[in-house]
């Protein structure tokens, strides 16, 4: 298993870049931001420098991009959008590209009545096969992140997605913080985690890191914390992601301050090594 984050450094070159993430204690990093991700060389550079620090890095994110709009030059610049991050993906060796599913609605991630619907199943089977037939990767797989209000939403929607879409270059990016959407699963998260890895855990390319807490307003609130500092069960999310093997990255997002990334990469540490992972 390998642990990365957001860096809060500024850094110019990728050699650079890849001192920081080390200087950090992560194996696995997001994609360094690259002025031209046209330009070949230049991203030949970066993937040179992360393999040099064997550094892995994780993913590309293709956020902001919804290729489900029902606004035609909207879902047609999601679709474009997608198809560059992906191709940035598998020039520079990251594991995948990874967006949401979309929206029906105005937002690119924004929650929709239609979101839940067989028709908007179909959409997102057919713009995932466009955009991975148009770029037509070798190394990175095209992955949606799970989340609470549009699939995949749960083990099962995203199985679904998997036999439906039925590309060799679609894959899993598990969120699971994303899925605990209401008290059951909040209660019951490492049976919810259990049955991701189950049905989904050849397909896992990469993960995010962070915990759910449940506060006492009604009706409901389920808010984003650091990892730790919640109930989402991390014994059981560690040691799936262990048996996954050595590769498989786990990152820390969405936190604020520079000093929680450090309790929250030392947490997982210490998990890992209470379940026997070992984090490379």
């Amino acid at each position: 298993m390998r642990i990365g984050g957001a860096l809060f450094h500024e850094y110019s070159t990728p050699e650079e870049w890849a001192q920081v993430v080390k200087r950090h204690g992560y194996s696995a990093a997001f994609c360094p931001a690259i002025a031209d991700d046209g330009d070949e060389d230049a991203v030949e550079a970066w993937e040179d420098a992360a393999a040099a620090m064997d550094i892995v890095i994780a993913e590309v994110g293709a956020w902001g991009n919804n290729p489900i709009s029902p606004e035609e030059q909207t879902r047609q610049a999601g679709i474009e959008g997608c198809c560059r991050k992906l191709a940035l993906a598998d020039n520079i060796g990251a594991l995948c590209c990874v967006n949401v599913a979309g929206s029906r609605g105005d937002g690119w991630a924004a929650p929709h009545d239609d979101n839940l619907t067989q028709d908007t199943f179909a959409l997102i089977v057919e713009s995932v096969r466009e955009i991975i037939d148009t770029v037509r990767p070798v190394r990175a797989f095209y992955t949606l992140e799970t989340m609470p209000w549009m699939y995949p939403d749960s083990a099962q929607s995203y199985a679904a997605l998997l036999a439906a879409i039925d590309r060799k270059h679609f894959a899993v990016h598990l969120d699971p913080v994303n899925l605990v959407n209401c008290p059951e699963r909040y209660y019951n998260s490492g049976a919810m985690l259990r049955e991701c890895f189950k049905l989904l855990g050849p397909h896992i390319v990469s993960c995010h890191a962070k915990d759910t807490i449940l506060r006492d307003e009604l009706t409901l609130h389920l808010s984003e914390c650091r990892p730790g500092a919640g109930n989402l069960d991390y014994r059981t999310f560690i040691g799936e992601v262990g048996r996954l093997g050595d590769d498989v990255p786990v990152m820390i997002e969405h936190l604020k301050d520079p000093q929680d990334y450090r309790v929250a990469a030392a947490f997982i540490r210490n998990i890992a090594q209470s379940e026997d992972v070992t984090v490379v």
